[in-house]
C-alpha cells in the first residue's frame, strides 16, 4: 500500500480525496481536456495514467481494476475502446498540464490536463530504428567471432609446429657440440 501524503490533502480526509480524483479522472476520460486548479491536476495526473495503462493491457481484471475508480460504465467503455487504442504506440506521457493563470475569484493558479492524442514524435521512431540496427550489428558481430576462432585454431597450430622445429635444431646442436667435446677430450 502505498504510504499516505504527508500535509493538506485535497477537500479534507483521504476518503474525499479518492473521491475528488476519482471524479477528476471521470471527466477527463469523457471529455478529453478539464481545467482545474494546478494541485488536483498534478495529483490527477498519476491516477490518469495508471488508468491508462490498465485500459490498454484490455483484460477483464484491469477492467475492473479501472471500474474500482471510474464509477461510470460508459466512460470505462470509452476508456478501453477509443482511448487505450490510441495510446497504443505511447510508452507512458498519456496527459498533459498546462498552466493558463490564476482564478479570478480567488487567485488560485488554474491548469488544463489533457489527454495527448498527438501520435508518438518521428525522433522517438528513428531512436527505436537505431537501437534495432545497433542489435543487428552486435548479432552480426558475435556471429562473425564465432568464425574466428576456427580460423585462428589453425593459425596456432601452424605456429605451433614453427616454434617446435626450432627448438629441435638447438637440441641437436647441443648434442653435436657435446660429441665434439668428448672427441677432443
Amino acid at each position: 500500500m502505498p504510504t499516505p501524503t504527508k500535509g493538506p490533502r485535497l477537500g479534507g480526509s483521504p476518503a474525499h480525496e479518492r473521491l475528488i480524483l476519482a471524479n477528476l479522472s471521470t471527466s477527463l476520460f469523457e471529455h478529453g481536456r478539464i481545467t482545474t486548479t494546478e494541485t488536483k491536476a498534478k495529483r490527477l495526473r498519476p491516477l490518469a495514467e495508471r488508468l491508462i495503462t490498465f485500459a490498454k493491457r484490455g483484460d477483464l481484471h484491469a477492467r475492473r481494476r479501472v471500474l474500482t475508480v471510474v464509477r461510470d460504465k460508459s466512460v470505462v467503455h470509452t476508456l478501453f475502446t477509443e482511448i487505450a487504442p490510441a495510446m497504443a504506440e505511447r510508452n507512458g506521457g498519456y496527459t498533459r498540464i498546462t498552466k493558463i493563470g490564476n482564478r479570478k475569484g480567488d487567485n488560485a493558479p488554474m491548469a488544463v490536463i489533457e489527454l495527448v492524442t498527438e501520435p508518438v514524435s518521428p525522433k522517438q521512431a528513428v531512436v527505436k530504428e537505431a537501437t534495432k540496427a545497433t542489435e543487428k550489428a552486435s548479432t552480426k558481430a558475435a556471429k562473425a567471432e564465432d568464425e574466428k576462432p576456427a580460423k585462428d585454431e589453425a593459425a596456432v597450430e601452424a605456429t605451433e609446429e614453427a616454434t617446435e622445429a626450432p627448438a629441435e635444431a638447438p637440441a641437436e646442436d647441443v648434442a653435436e657440440d657435446k660429441a665434439e667435446e668428448t672427441k677432443e677430450a
